[in-house]
C-alpha cells in the first residue's frame, strides 16, 4: 500500500462561539466559520481522516514528505516531519504534524478494521471525564461571578460529572487576572459541590511566583486535585520552585515546545508533579504514546490535555497514567452534546455516571457527514 495524495477539504458552518483577542473561546453571536478535513489517500482506496489542517502546509510541505510512502510506516513519517520542522518552523507546527499523524492512525485502523486504542494496546473502553469550563466572562448568566461558577458546577454534577476543572478570568477582561477572584471562584465551587467531587484549576498562565504560590496554598485548603500552568512555562526554574513549595500537585508543561523531549527535561528537574501532554501539543498520537511510556517509567501520572478522538484513544490505551478525559470546553450557553454539522455523532459521549466511552469502530471512529462537507465546501 502506498500514499498517492493528501488533500484538505475546507468548508463552512454556522457557529455561536467566538475567540477574544487573547484566543480564548466564548459564546457569541451566530456567524459563518470554517473547518477543514484532511484526507490521506492510498493506491488501494483506503483513506485516513482527521479534522484540521492548513491546506497550504499540506500541499506545499507535507505532500512531498509522505507521497510514495507506506502509510503504515507511521514512525518513519513522524520522524521525517519532526526533522523537517527545523527548516519549516513557521508552517509545519506540532498541530499540523498531529493532523497528519492522526489521519495515518485512522487509516491504519480502517485497514485493520480495529479502533485505534486497540492498535495501541487497549487498557480500557471508557474513562472518567472532567467538565472543563470555558474561561470566565462578563456575560449575565454565564461565568461572570464566583457564584456563577458554583451554579455551573452544580449543573455539571447533575449531568453526571464526578470532576470539574475551572478556567478562570483572563485578559482581555479589563480587571483580570486577579488571584483573589480565582480563589473565590474555586471556593464557591467547592462549597456548592461538596467534598466528593474532584476539582482542578487552570488559571491565568503568567502569574508571578508569589501569586501562583498564594493560589496554590488556598487550593490546598480547598482540597483541589491539582493546579495547572499558573506561570510562564519558559521559566522552568519557577516551576521547580513552585513544586517544592506546594503540597498540591503542579501540572505541566502544557504549551511548552519540544514534544516528549521537553517533558523528559521537566521530569529530570522535578519541575512538576504531573506531566501534561496532548496530541495537539506534541504532534500526534505517536509522540503522546511516547510521553505516556516516559511517565510510566518514572512512576508519574500524565494527564492528557484537551479532548477529541486522538486523546481519547490514547487514554484508553494507557495503563498507569491519566485519571481523566478533559471534556469541553463547556459553558452554560453552549450545547456540547449537540454534534457539529460535519459529524453525525460526537466522538466523546458521556454516560450518566460521568464516563466517556471510546468508539469501537475502525480507526478514530469518526462518524463523518461527507454529504454536509461536500455541500458546504469552499
Amino acid at each position: 500500500m502506498e500514499i498517492i495524495d493528501i488533500s484538505v477539504d475546507r468548508f463552512t458552518y454556522l457557529s455561536n462561539q467566538v475567540s477574544d483577542s487573547e484566543g480564548h473561546g466564548h459564546p457569541g453571536e451566530e456567524h459563518e466559520a470554517t473547518q477543514t478535513l484532511t484526507r490521506i489517500i492510498t493506491d488501494e482506496g483506503i483513506e485516513g481522516y482527521c479534522f484540521g489542517g492548513n491546506p497550504r502546509v499540506m500541499e506545499h510541505i507535507v505532500k512531498s514528505a509522505i507521497v510514495g510512502e507506506d502509510p503504515l510506516y507511521r514512525e518513519k513519517i513522524w520522524q521525517r516531519l519532526n526533522q523537517w520542522q527545523r527548516i519549516h518552523k513557521s508552517g509545519l507546527s506540532d498541530q499540523e504534524i498531529a493532523v497528519v499523524d492522526m489521519a495515518l492512525w485512522d487509516l491504519a485502523g480502517r485497514c485493520a478494521n480495529q479502533p485505534v486504542h486497540k492498535l495501541l494496546g487497549a487498557f480500557r473502553d471508557k474513562v472518567p471525564a472532567y467538565a472543563s469550563s470555558m474561561c470566565g466572562d462578563e456575560l449575565e448568566g454565564g461565568l461572570n461571578t464566583p457564584e456563577a461558577y458554583g451554579d455551573f458546577a452544580q449543573m455539571n454534577c447533575e449531568r453526571g460529572y464526578k470532576a470539574i476543572k475551572l478556567h478562570t478570568w483572563m485578559p482581555p477582561i479589563e480587571w483580570a487576572p486577579d488571584p483573589k477572584m480565582d480563589v473565590a471562584a474555586c471556593r464557591a465551587v467547592r462549597e456548592r459541590v461538596g467534598d466528593d467531587i474532584d476539582l482542578m484549576l487552570d488559571s491565568y498562565h503568567f502569574y508571578d511566583r508569589h501569586e501562583a504560590l498564594f493560589i496554590g496554598r488556598e487550593l490546598e485548603k480547598l482540597n483541589y486535585l491539582w493546579i495547572e500552568e499558573p506561570m510562564d512555562e519558559q521559566s522552568v526554574s519557577s516551576y521547580v520552585w513552585l513544586t517544592e513549595q506546594l503540597d498540591i500537585p503542579v501540572v505541566g508543561p502544557e504549551t511548552a515546545e519540544g514534544k516528549h523531549f521537553t517533558r523528559a527535561e521537566w521530569i529530570k528537574r522535578n519541575a512538576s508533579d504531573i506531566i501534561r501532554g496532548g496530541v495537539g501539543d506534541l504532534g500526534g498520537i505517536t509522540p503522546l504514546i511516547k510521553t505516556a511510556h516516559l511517565c510510566e517509567s518514572f512512576g508519574m501520572r500524565m494527564e492528557v490535555h484537551g479532548g477529541g478522538p486522538g486523546n481519547l484513544h490514547v487514554l484508553c490505551a494507557m495503563g498507569i497514567a491519566g485519571l481523566y478525559y478533559e471534556r469541553g470546553l463547556l459553558h452554560p450557553f453552549i450545547d456540547y452534546d449537540k454534534p457539529p454539522p460535519w459529524l453525525h455523532e460526537i466522538p466523546d459521549p458521556l454516560d450518566s455516571n460521568g464516563f466517556v466511552h471510546v468508539s469501537q469502530d475502525p480507526g478514530l471512529g469518526l462518524k463523518i457527514n461527507f454529504d454536509y462537507i461536500k455541500k458546504s465546501k469552499i
